[in-house]
């Protein structure tokens, strides 16, 4: 057993700090770097108390919360956040990620909402996360899977939108799906996270060149790939994106927190420029990868995503 599993064990036994921490997650006056600690704690948890704070944070008013949350919910693969994902899916103001949440949970009674959203919600983001959860779940479906077991876990621990490409695939022909515009948005995931999964400098690169595709789901997700490598090839790039003003916001919201992730001096000075961005999504990124970059640095990253006892004293 690691020291995450010791630790999320413990908090099992402690409804005190489940408590703590779901109040804290959707409590507005706390700083969003705060609730962002809270959340990243709950999401190792299971049951009620943590699934319900995460489907009430859904529905806050910072739409990164409400964006994190609905994450957080389809990485724990509860089948019981699944009406409150279809109700986030089925409101047009809200965030894509419901209907990827969706799609890691990997039941197949979700296809009839992921294909009603297919062909009915207006943003194209929303459509083309459809297809790629519902091409998830149908390939789950055929393999005898029902998508929970670790092994439909990547190498980074996180439940992907896509199963990685054939590992027999050279790094060109990965790079050639991946910037095929004429490809299909599961075949490009597919390619992007066997690159991912190769690591190597020229895999890097093509991962990097495909932050020009014309898709901002794919540039997204290319972006939460590069703060999974923590690459500092990236860096440059990523920085461009977020200086990007006309770039969709949750691509400069992703870029903000793979540079994060990279904290180097360029990155750290970038995230400090832009934590004053007039886009919610994208300061609020900002300052909470300021805010775990400070932990990294005392050497307390592990504290940052489990509160610890003094906190509790509210």
């Amino acid at each position: 057993m690691d020291s995450t599993d010791k630790f999320t064990n413990a908090f099992k036994s402690s409804p005190e700090m489940e408590k703590f921490l779901c109040d804290r997650l959707v409590d507005p006056t706390q700083p969003i770097s705060e609730r962002f600690r809270a959340l990243f704690s709950l999401r190792n948890l299971k049951g009620p108390g943590p699934r319900d704070a995460l489907i009430r944070a859904t529905k806050d008013s910072s739409n990164l919360l409400a964006h994190e949350a609905a994450f957080a919910l389809g990485q724990m693969q509860d089948a019981e956040a699944i009406p409150a994902l279809e109700a986030v899916l089925n409101d047009f103001s809200l965030h894509p990620i419901a209907a990827e949440a969706l799609g890691a949970i990997g039941l197949e009674s979700n296809i009839p909402l992921l294909k009603n959203s297919l062909v009915s919600d207006p943003a194209q983001e929303v459509r083309e996360t459809c297809e790629l959860a519902l091409e998830r779940i149908e390939k789950l479906k055929a393999s005898g899977s029902d998508g929970s077991s670790m092994t439909e876990r990547s190498p980074f621990m996180s439940v992907d939108p896509a199963a990685p490409a054939s590992s027999c695939s050279s790094v060109d022909m990965l790079r050639e799906v991946l910037l095929g515009e004429e490809k299909g948005m599961y075949e490009r995931y597919a390619a992007l996270f066997a690159l991912r999964n190769h690591g190597g400098d020229e895999a890097v690169s093509a991962i990097i060149d495909s932050l020009g595709a014309t898709s901002a789901l794919l540039k997204h997700e290319v972006a939460y790939v590069l703060g999974q490598l923590q690459n500092k090839a990236a860096s440059a790039a990523l920085s461009d994106v977020l200086r990007n003003v006309n770039e969709h916001p949750m691509v400069r919201h992703e870029a903000a927190e793979a540079l994060g992730s990279i904290a180097d001096d360029q990155s750290v000075g970038l995230l400090k420029e832009f934590a004053k961005d007039p886009e919610p999504i994208v300061s609020q990124s900002c300052e909470v990868a300021l805010s775990m970059l400070e932990y990294e640095q005392l050497g307390k990253s592990f504290e940052y995503l489990f509160m610890q006892a003094p906190l509790m004293q509210v």
